[in-house]
């Protein structure tokens, strides 16, 4: 009979292709038109005697604004002018130099790691960056200039260290070989004890998918749990681990999932102000510093499955929790003071509040307290019959 149950199954997967808005061919040639309409314009200007400048959007909370409809944080349209001159001839020469790798790097279909773009420049005297932070900084300057046109640092060729995410449960991803081009399929149910690693890159890929939703996890541990004991094929569902603030190719990976496969997207997140502010905040409409592009790289449909201060209460956690330090009340408060997520949002603001006034944080393992299993057991089954009640 659990055999006849797939098949049924199988056969009305859902599906989603690469995505087809813009080929590869074509993003590559705005990204190299892009980088050579910057540096013709710097190259005019100081053939004319004047000093050139590059103009880019501020790239922080103060320059964002959020529409529920819209559903992610937007630029508000403040703009920094880079002009040439004695204290920024660095940081222009830099910016240039980096521009330059990226022409190369997408003619030649190459990449470079954030890191490797760091020491690529200690060859280049005295433009060279003197810690990674430098390079990043100006990468998502150049990013942040091209993002009008739909460039990111992925199109420019330039790829994260860290890997994407981990991802298991009832969802077949379809690659392609780099050389020949022939499809690679990867069960996502089919991966033992181990997990499908989201690539840097994730518009390329297809899906194919039985599952009714997505949860989204935060911790490793939790993830590991629910794997081990096969909850995806329990609920039915596909199990992303972020692993912290999920980078951006994990977004984007589960934005798709959520669009293009119609799932609803269940965040299981620990109850403090860096998972909630941070990390999911993150995860559902980006953040201030990539608002120039978190208009693919965040999932607006998403909602807040818990850990919430309410379920500390109902689940009985007050002796599984820990003291609020000073670092996260600060961080709430800013939140409630300044993030345009959290102000827009009343029952945001009440659960943050109730969190300050309990005074305690609580980690997803804090079920524990009733069991290894009590999670998959008790918490995630009550959860999942009340959808509607999640925070937005």
């Amino acid at each position: 009979m659990a055999a006849r149950k797939t098949k049924k199954k199988t056969v009305k997967k859902k599906t989603a292709a690469a995505k087809v808005d813009k080929t590869t061919e074509e993003l590559k040639g705005v990204a190299l038109d892009s980088i050579h309409e910057a540096a013709s314009d710097v190259l005019k200007v100081s053939k004319k005697g004047k000093l050139p400048s590059m103009t880019m959007p501020q790239r922080n909370l103060a320059n964002v604004t959020y529409d529920k409809k819209t559903g992610y944080f937007e630029l508000a349209g403040n703009l920094k002018t880079r002009t040439l001159d004695v204290n920024s001839v660095k940081t222009f020469a830099q910016t240039l130099r980096l521009m330059s790798l990226a022409q190369d790097m997408v003619s030649d279909e190459d990449f470079a790691t954030k890191r490797e773009a760091y020491y690529v420049s200690k060859n280049w005297g005295d433009a060279k960056f003197n810690e990674q932070r430098e390079s990043d900084t100006v990468l998502d300057d150049i990013e942040g200039m091209f993002s009008l046109k739909g460039i990111t640092r992925e199109i420019l060729r330039f790829v994260p260290e860290e890997h994407g995410g981990s991802v298991v449960g009832a969802l077949t991803v379809i690659d392609r070989d780099p050389e020949t081009g022939d499809p690679i399929r990867s069960d996502c149910a089919s991966m033992g004890s181990g997990a499908y690693t989201v690539p840097s890159s994730v518009d390329h890929l297809g899906f194919e998918t039985s599952a009714e939703f997505v949860i989204v996890i935060e911790t490793g541990g939790m993830f590991q749990r629910l794997n081990h004991h096969r909850y995806w094929r329990t609920a039915n569902c596909i199990l992303v681990e972020m692993g912290g603030v999920p980078t951006r190719a994990t977004r984007r990976f589960v934005r798709r999932l959520s669009e293009e496969l119609r799932l609803p997207v269940y965040a299981f997140v620990d109850c403090d102000p860096y998972g909630i502010c941070n990390i999911y905040r993150t995860l559902k409409v980006g953040s201030g510093a990539a608002a120039h592009v978190n208009a693919k790289f965040c999932v607006p449909k998403a909602t807040f499955m818990g850990v919430t201060p309410q379920d500390i209460l109902e689940f009985g956690l007050e002796d599984a929790t820990h003291p609020l330090q000073p670092v996260d009340v600060k961080r709430a408060k800013d939140a409630l003071k300044n993030d345009p997520f959290f102000k827009a949002h009343p029952k945001w603001k009440a659960a943050i509040k109730q969190m300050l006034k309990m005074g305690v944080r609580a980690e997803q393992q804090a079920f524990a307290k009733w069991g290894l299993n009590f999670v998959i057991e008790e918490y995630l089954p009550k959860k999942l019959k009340e959808t509607k009640k999640f925070l937005p």
